[in-house]
């Protein structure tokens, strides 16, 4: 009996997933769903104020699959933000879907519509050998990740860039923290319970590599939206 219960559940969560991955993302639907993004997302410059300052991250052209797992990780309080909490808890799949090609469709449409990104500067030499690591994730140029469920970094904002980093290396913060496993072992040297963490990065490098990054040229953009949407 136990057996046939543990087959039955199994089966269940393997055809919870198989429908879960078979969900399409309607780019149209999503732009009649995106009124709660664009507050924040369709305006240039604008910026968080809790529970941190920073440029809210550009996210036309950034790709589906990735804001579809940023917008599970915030719904799931892996990523801990409370306004984007709240949001990404408020959507079903389907709407997840849909903004997500929304938001990749939407960078598309608007790449000749945005001035040229600026020429990136050098890696700084102290941060070549560390930063290596990153490229097998995102990309040789930061655009191009070989899975599509990472982010593109080329072209975002520096603070953005920072306080993300930063919020992989914080604990105990109910409104500041990032779970995943891969960018803490990045940036952290994990010890014993009673050991303190060793950061594999100071703050003053962390800033450097944000700041090489924004400059990157890539299709990261922020689209202004009509004021009578």
């Amino acid at each position: 009996m136990k057996t046939a219960l543990t087959l039955l559940l199994a089966m269940a969560g393997a055809c919870s997933a198989s429908w879960a991955e078979d969900i399409k993302g309607d780019a149209a639907q999503g732009a009649g769903k995106a009124a709660m993004c664009i507050g924040c997302h369709g305006i240039v410059g604008y910026q968080a104020s809790f529970p941190e300052v920073y440029k809210v991250p550009k996210i036309a052209g950034q790709g589906s699959k990735y804001i579809a797992s940023a917008l599970n990780a915030y719904a799931k309080g892996d990523r801990k933000h409370p306004t984007m909490r709240s949001i990404a808890g408020s959507l079903s799949e389907q709407d997840v879907a849909d903004l997500s090609a929304y938001y990749e469709q939407q960078g598309k449409s608007a790449a000749g519509e945005v001035a040229p990104a600026t020429l990136a500067m050098p890696v700084p030499d102290v941060l070549k050998d560390r930063m290596a690591a990153c490229v097998a994730c995102h990309g040789a140029n930061f655009s191009t990740p070989p899975d599509p469920s990472f982010p593109r970094l080329a072209g975002q904002h520096a603070d953005y860039l920072y306080a993300a980093l930063r919020a992989y290396e914080t604990d105990g913060n109910p409104h500041v923290g990032r779970a995943n496993a891969t960018m803490r072992g990045q940036l952290l040297q994990e010890g014993d319970a009673k050991a303190k963490k060793k950061l594999n990065f100071s703050n003053a490098e962390l800033k450097q590599v944000a700041s090489y990054l924004s400059e990157l040229p890539g299709e990261l953009r922020v689209v202004p939206q009509s004021r009578f949407r």
